[in-house]
């Protein structure tokens, strides 16, 4: 049948209700639109009726019947949209194009800018996933993406390039298999230098943010990150290395503030009274994702690469005298 898709659950949509990941995904569709959907069968989860309170799974394929024309859903999940021009394709390739980092026949690595959004959303029009339909193959096929950034948060983002390479991939961030390593300007300089923010997160009830919770809360689910120090800038702010051990929204900014060294630059999540910028400094979210390393989908060696700093970022980091040069991912990343 025409228009049905099939869109595979990522590691950082991993226990999200089907409602919020139908939201992330189709802000435009209404609840009760999904609640007939899904009560006549035409939603289902790995092949099987679902229910809005029902949890995806990371690698879990969900069946999207067509939508319908309405305005207030994504274009590109509209089967009535009119084709893009050739123009536009040919730009956003090449957009694309120059944030490739690493790219073979089943994985590309892309350094993506802040400020781009991956998926869409209410009032965007412009976004990475609907610029990736440039990138399609003879199959139809295009690149699937593996994880999440939010919007402001610069650098690595894996795509694949083929099913199984997805399937494979997901089963790497669902086992624990993948390392994500961060880097983020954070006000004050936290003590000690080396050490691991255990918390329940849960969504702040008409907010777009994560709150700590208590364990047993609805929609509370365990996070766990490691932040290392790596160099001071006074105890004004500080560089610090952080390693998502789980991968829930905002976990690294929430849990940053959460012990009272917000990042910087964050509109959400920094909380600091009386806190004046640094002179120079950019008021951006200073979070990078410098580093990945995950098992190759085809089971040869393992993809490790990283990805160089944003402008802004660059920027705090010669005025505050940081190197980044100095620093070896191969022994200062964080340890559990």
């Amino acid at each position: 049948m025409a228009g049905i898709e099939q869109i595979t659950v990522t590691a950082d949509e991993a226990g999200m209700r089907l409602d919020r990941w139908f939201k992330s995904h189709f802000p435009g569709l209404g609840h009760g639109h999904l609640q007939k959907l899904l009560r006549t069968g035409q939603v289902r989860v790995d092949g099987k009726r679902a229910e809005t309170s029902t949890r995806v799974a990371t690698g879990q394929v969900v069946r999207i019947p067509p939508l319908g024309v309405d305005a207030n859903v994504k274009a590109q999940d509209n089967p009535s949209a009119k084709p893009r021009s050739r123009k536009l394709v040919d730009s956003d390739r090449e957009a694309v194009e120059a944030m490739i980092l690493y790219r073979d026949r089943e994985v590309m690595v892309l350094n993506k800018p802040a400020g781009l959004a991956v998926q869409g959303g209410s009032g965007l029009t412009r976004h990475l996933d609907g610029m990736l339909e440039a990138f399609r193959n003879q199959k139809g096929e295009k690149p699937r993406l593996v994880h999440r950034l939010d919007r402001e948060t610069s650098g690595i983002l894996l795509l694949a390039l083929t099913r199984k390479a997805a399937a494979e991939m997901s089963k790497s961030f669902r086992a624990r298999q993948t390392r994500k390593i961060y880097w983020a300007l954070v006000a004050g300089a936290p003590k000690p230098r080396q050490g691991r923010i255990s918390t329940y997160l849960a969504r702040d009830e008409g907010e777009e943010r994560m709150r700590v919770a208590r364990h047993g809360e609805d929609d509370a689910q365990h996070s766990l990150s490691l932040y290392s120090v790596v160099e001071n800038a006074g105890q004004k702010v500080c560089w610090v290395s952080l390693r998502p051990i789980t991968g829930r929204t905002h976990q690294l900014r929430a849990h940053m503030a959460h012990v009272h060294h917000p990042i910087v630059g964050d509109p959400k999540y920094f909380n600091v009274e009386n806190w004046e910028m640094p002179g120079g400094i950019q008021n951006k979210l200073h979070l990078h994702a410098r580093r990945i390393v995950i098992p190759h989908p085809s089971g040869r060696g393992v993809i490790d690469v990283s990805a160089p700093l944003p402008p802004h970022m660059q920027q705090s980091w010669n005025l505050l005298g940081f190197d980044a040069t100095q620093y070896d991912p191969e022994t200062d990343d964080p340890e559990e």
